[in-house]
């Protein structure tokens, strides 16, 4: 340690001494300065904070009398052990802090975010970081391309016309750090005097996005389709943001007679764009997987945002968007010159990772698990005799039940509590302007439980929600 950032007080009647010596005391109570840390000397301390040596010496002598530091010959000051009296009385608050707040501890979390992390592909990804480091390429620690690495680019325009029928080149795709990056990004390259329109219920974090972002936000109501598009024509919104292949949280598939109103509702008017968010196209348990709404549009209305957090892993902190080419061109006018937020190493890797195949190969071993889990939820519920249905079960790594017995949401999560299970309403996805349900919706994820425990936890669901 070469300073430490106290803050004196001349003006005060406590002894510059003093300040210094309760400061140090402290930081060594709390646990900030840990034992064994070597302190400043007191010629570098009184330098710092422009004090005389004697000043700062008188410090150290009150705490080495009191035992907070040790002196060792000609190595210096260093804090001593005391992790008894003090760190447990510390731990003591914190817990009955904690405590009071009454927070409750589940078994079981049916939480439709889940990620199962105990499947990311660990020896691969270890292979790949050791190979791209093998070579001392001074290169990789250099800035590279605003949009990302023009390979990473490349591997992701491939995979997403394969895969997605998405029509793009490397040179419209921006690789960020998540998505909420992208989206900051994006209303710095269109600006923020647009009215954007979001279905309703949606993905709340984009709602309190747009909203900080200063944009004008509104919603749309959906019906069975998705976005009702005679709303959104009378909505005055420019921009919609919608979730065509697996709308969350409602699990709705937009059809293409749908998806051509919105194109066309987008090419009515000067500037309309159509945001569309495919964070978890991959995951379909029906059918073959719904091409992106981006394939369908000739007309450059569409901004296609990705992500590789549900695939592969949230820490990864890889997300991708597709911009139109008129687009492309305001970016390099207004944004080319942001620094991208990805590490290179990190590109490289991923861009090996998918044109290796270890991506495609995780996908299939992904979507059996999630098969599997999604497979044994739904039996699971057909063996119970309650009146409920199931939706938004084709896809995706969650699924809602529609409750018609009359109780509430705040029942239903209340009495999932008490047998220590985490359930989720629908109602908490809805914005102003939300219509009146008259049925509770409960949403169940089932991707970061394995089938045992699914079973255990559908198990106390049934004994918890039974109808006496």
């Amino acid at each position: 340690m070469y300073e430490l950032a106290i803050n004196l007080k001349p003006d005060e009647k406590t002894p510059l001494y003093e300040q210094i010596y309760e400061y140090i005391r402290s930081e060594i109570r709390d646990g900030h300065i840990s034992s064994g840390e070597k302190l400043p000397s007191t010629r570098a301390l009184s330098r710092c904070l422009d004090v005389s040596r004697s000043t700062v010496e008188l410090a150290y002598e009150q705490l080495l009398s009191e035992g907070y530091i040790e002196a060792q010959p000609c190595r210096g000051y260093f804090a001593a052990q005391i992790d008894g009296l003090y760190q447990i009385q510390r731990q003591n608050r914190s817990t009955k802090k904690k405590d009071s707040k009454g927070e409750k501890k589940y078994t079981y979390d049916f939480t439709p975010n889940g990620v199962d992390l105990k499947s990311f592909p660990y020896n691969v990804w270890r292979k790949l970081s050791r190979e791209c480091l093998m070579d001392d390429r001074a290169e990789l620690f250099r800035l590279g391309s605003p949009k990302g690495e023009w390979g990473l680019r490349n591997a992701i325009s491939s995979y997403l016309h394969q895969a997605r029928g998405v029509n793009c080149t490397p040179e419209q795709i921006i690789v960020g750090a998540g998505n909420d990056y992208l989206m900051m990004l994006l209303c710095a390259i269109i600006g923020t005097r647009h009215r954007v329109a979001l279905e309703n219920p949606t993905y709340r974090q984009a709602y309190r996005l747009f909203s900080n972002l200063s944009c004008e936000v509104c919603t749309v109501d959906m019906d069975a389709k998705g976005m009702r598009v005679d709303r959104l024509e009378t909505s005055g919104a420019d921009i919609a943001f919608v979730m065509p292949s697996h709308q969350y949280p409602l699990g709705t598939v937009m059809p293409i007679k749908r998806r051509i109103e919105l194109l066309g509702w987008a090419d009515g008017g000067q500037d309309r764009y159509i945001i569309e968010d495919d964070y978890d196209s991959e995951f379909r348990y029906k059918g073959k997987p719904i091409p992106a709404l981006q394939g369908y549009d000739g007309k450059g209305r569409v901004i296609y945002i990705g992500t590789f957090s549900k695939s592969i892993a949230p820490a990864i902190r890889m997300s991708y968007m597709v911009l139109p080419e008129n687009l492309c061109r305001m970016y390099e006018e207004r944004c080319g010159f942001i620094s991208s937020t990805v590490s290179k190493v990190d590109q490289l890797i991923l861009q090996r990772f998918i044109e290796e195949g270890y991506y495609e190969r995780h996908l299939n071993k992904m979507r059996a698990l999630y098969k599997n889990r999604h497979d044994t939820l739904l039996a699971a519920l057909r063996d119970w005799d309650a009146g409920f249905t199931v939706s938004g079960e084709n896809a995706g790594v969650h699924l809602l039940l529609h409750f018609h017995d009359g109780r509430s949401e705040e029942e239903l999560i209340r009495l999932a509590a008490g047998k220590g299970v985490k359930v989720y309403g629908l109602s908490e996805y809805y914005v102003k302007g939300s219509k009146d349900r008259k049925e509770a919706v409960i949403l169940l994820g089932y991707a970061n439980m394995n089938e045992e425990k699914i079973k255990n936890a559908a198990d106390l669901l049934k004994e918890a929600w039974k109808n006496k």
